[in-house]
């Protein structure tokens, strides 16, 4: 594991893999944590930045901008790609480190890909925006079926 990188047992299994910086474990959704639920349409993003926003306020978190898009990256991923069932967004504090956790469900199966840097590209960039903005990132399969898509950010 390479400097600043820290582990994180309550967001990471024992199954677990690295791919292009991103960590993928099977478990459930983390219970107890309230959300925002989203059907698969193009005005999720904007409902979930909003979300964010007021979460962030809750959080006495000053500056929510990369927050917002991280948000609006995963949550755009879950209906464009998916574009099925509901996405549920929830927001919370990591205490142990004081990073707020981002976490995005939605009912696909396919894992996100982070593509490799075009600069002539006009879309595909979104999740390798996201590696570069957050202190650390994965996807957690459920045992039923869908996945979440988790991003640890500063306040």
């Amino acid at each position: 594991m390479g400097p600043g990188k820290r582990r994180l047992p309550q967001l990471r299994a024992s199954n677990q893999t690295r791919s292009r910086g991103m960590v993928m474990t099977t478990g459930a959704f983390a219970p107890g944590r309230s959300g925002l639920v989203l059907e698969p349409t193009d005005r999720a993003p904007a409902e979930a930045r909003c979300y964010i926003a007021k979460r962030f306020r809750e959080l006495g978190c000053d500056d929510d901008y990369v927050a917002r898009i991280v948000v609006t990256e995963l949550v755009t991923n879950a209906y464009k790609h998916v574009g099925f069932g509901q996405i549920v967004v929830r927001v919370f504090q990591d205490k142990r480190d004081d990073l707020v956790v981002i976490e995005v469900r939605d009912d696909g199966t396919g894992l996100p890909v982070v593509r490799d840097e075009d600069h002539d590209a006009t879309c595909g960039r979104g999740l390798l925006l996201v590696v570069q903005l957050v202190h650390d990132w994965g996807v957690r399969q459920l045992d039923e079926e869908g996945k979440v898509v988790w991003a640890r950010c500063g306040r």
